[in-house]
């Protein structure tokens, strides 16, 4: 699985991003014989009728979907909208306000087992004079999270790239998932992982952060989870 993500990577650098590319179809042939490699060594017979076109499906599934996060740049879902007033103070005065973006999916693979994370998020942040297409949001996050992840890195890695295009006054990201390798081994309970990245005034300003962690809170039903003595 290694070296077929590798081959993955090389494939984006290479600007070939695209499904009918021979390139493309290599992998999705040379993952197919992984997958089927795989049935045989845990005892299967990848011959039999429910298990003919398995290889196939895993190899498209892990390209186009799980793993596709590694060919998408997100810089191509930026698209900032500048906003100015007739002087500097209208302007702060304008976007002096926190907008919030929630319910936004989450859909992950853990790095060190390779089952599905899976959960939501959501996105505060204070604008200077750009603002984000609503949707784009949706996008970023699909960016990072379609790839090989840990949680807390996923949270930093899009607290980061917003804080950095929208060149914002401050940005929270908070992250509440479910790890599908805590529900199928180890401990073998539902139980989920809540992270939290901040960046500028809500990293300087505890009353402020404390303002937004209350509203997610409240959408996302998080309150039973934050211990808010940890989080202040």
């Amino acid at each position: 699985m290694e070296l077929v993500l590798k081959a993955i990577l090389m494939v984006s650098l290479e600007g070939e991003a695209s499904p009918n590319s021979k390139s493309r179809e290599k992998l999705y042939k040379e993952l197919t014989e992984i997958v089927r490699r795989l049935l045989e060594i845990i005892g299967e017979d990848p011959e039999r009728e429910g298990l003919k076109e398995t290889p196939e499906r895993v190899a498209r599934m892990w390209l186009d979907e799980l793993a596709r996060g590694y060919l998408i740049n997100p810089d191509e879902h930026v698209k900032i909208f500048n906003y100015e007033g007739d002087n500097g103070e209208e302007t702060v005065e304008m976007w002096n306000n926190i907008v919030i973006v929630y319910d936004i999916p989450v859909r992950s693979m853990c790095e060190h087992h390779l089952l599905p994370i899976v959960g939501t998020a959501a996105i505060a942040y204070i604008p200077s004079n750009k603002v984000l297409g609503f949707s784009k949001f949706a996008r970023i996050v699909d960016a990072f999270s379609r790839r090989l992840q840990m949680q807390e890195r996923l949270t930093n890695q899009i607290a980061d790239f917003i804080s950095s295009y929208l060149e914002a006054k401050g940005v929270m990201v908070v992250i509440e998932a479910m790890h599908l390798c805590a529900l199928h081994r180890g401990v073998k309970e539902p139980i989920k992982m809540v992270t939290r990245a901040v960046r500028g005034a809500f990293e300087e300003d505890p009353n402020l952060r404390r303002e937004v962690i209350e509203i997610i809170s409240s959408k996302l039903s998080l309150t039973r989870i934050f211990d808010k003595n940890k989080l202040f």
